[in-house]
């Protein structure tokens, strides 16, 4: 009698989120900025073809004078490289997978920008048994995990819910709370302490939201409102309740856009304004809603930060390269490969085990 051994199974993983340009100039800023008029805005509000390219080719021009000027470069594509590199590494040392018998190829992808999702989803879709597709974004909607979703609906057809995992939930992870919490605490500067008794305060920042539509009803998409205060008010109590919390206050602030409707109120402006007009010396402001650091972050929130007449001020960083992010990520990537594997294996009538240990002799 003589076994042989089963193929190798193969999966892939794709690290997606939205992508900026990485060599600013207005020929690639314009592309960029009409596929986020199309794919995200026309969600919100329904606009003729030739006012998405108009209105793309706006924003392009914006961002480039304003960019330019204040001399700011993006490092979200370079990050989530990073990033990924990072989850490969600890992906390959896998011992899970590897009783499995599965080899797994990971990805960058994007949005908005080249490698776009859709691409290396097409590429993966004759070449794995499946794919898990991961957003960079703790806290999913219609405008950032949802466009995932749609992107794998769109590559994948029918065969979508037996071939393609994306993740979701991100913020419910305790674990996460630990990175970010000895991330925020471990990156303080020693002006973030209290003085002459009065503490300091830290504005967590977060993508804002729809609360209502143009005509003043709830929103036609899943905004990811609900989830967004959710995870505030977690991480709030994390921080203030951890021995290591030197902060008074912790606030909420948002990054609003202006088209859609009314967005959510807590905005960075806010918090900063009412902190400044109580008389507080030190602020402190972590991006907790992203996971690499973009122009809405490390450009129009520190702006915001650095105009607020506040004396001692401190922007932290998004948690970007971490190790701990990465080792934490491709546990969760590994669990979901193998969720999808059982998944597969059960919808051909074989248990997990015997899809393992099948032979021919």
């Amino acid at each position: 009698m003589v076994a042989f051994a089963v193929k190798r199974k193969r999966y892939g993983v794709v690290l997606v989120t939205y992508g900026e340009v990485e060599r600013l100039a207005v020929r690639t800023l314009i592309p960029s900025s009409r596929k986020i008029v199309h794919v995200v805005t026309r969600q919100i509000v329904k606009l003729p073809g030739w006012f998405i390219r108009a209105l793309g080719d706006y924003r392009a021009v914006k961002h480039y004078v304003d960019w330019k000027v204040n001399r700011y470069r993006s490092r979200l594509v370079a990050i989530n490289r990073t990033q990924k590199e990072g989850v490969a590494s600890e992906l390959a040392r896998s011992g899970k997978l590897a009783e499995a018998g599965i080899s797994v190829d990971i990805d960058e992808a994007y949005y908005f920008v080249p490698p776009y999702l859709e691409s290396v989803l097409e590429k993966y879709r004759s070449s794995t048994d499946g794919v898990v597709v991961v957003p960079m974004i703790p806290v999913e909607s219609a405008f950032s995990c949802g466009v995932a979703c749609q992107m794998s609906v769109d590559a994948y057809g029918e065969a979508l819910f037996g071939k393609v995992h994306v993740m979701h939930g991100l913020w419910k992870h305790e674990e996460l709370y630990r990175i970010y919490l000895d991330h925020l605490f471990g990156s303080l500067m020693p002006d973030m302490i209290p003085v002459n008794g009065q503490k300091p305060a830290l504005v967590l920042v977060i993508h804002g939201t729809i609360v209502r539509d143009r005509k003043g009803n709830p929103p036609a998409v899943f905004t990811g409102l609900e989830e967004t205060y959710a995870f505030f008010r977690i991480m709030r109590e994390r921080i203030l309740s951890d021995p290591r919390n030197v902060f008074g206050e912790v606030r909420l602030g948002c990054l609003n856009h202006s088209a859609g409707g009314e967005w959510t109120p807590d905005t960075v402006e806010k918090a900063l304004a009412e902190l400044r007009d109580q008389g507080v010396g030190s602020v402190a402001m972590f991006p907790f809603g992203y996971f690499a650091d973009n122009s809405e972050t490390d450009f129009e929130a520190k702006q915001l930060l650095e105009a607020s007449g506040i004396a001692r001020r401190q922007y932290i960083h998004c948690i970007n390269e971490s190790p701990d992010f990465s080792r934490w990520m491709a546990r969760l990537i590994e669990r979901e490969v193998v969720k999808l594997d059982r998944q597969r294996a059960f919808a051909v009538g074989e248990s997990h085990e015997e899809h393992r240990n099948r032979s021919v002799s």
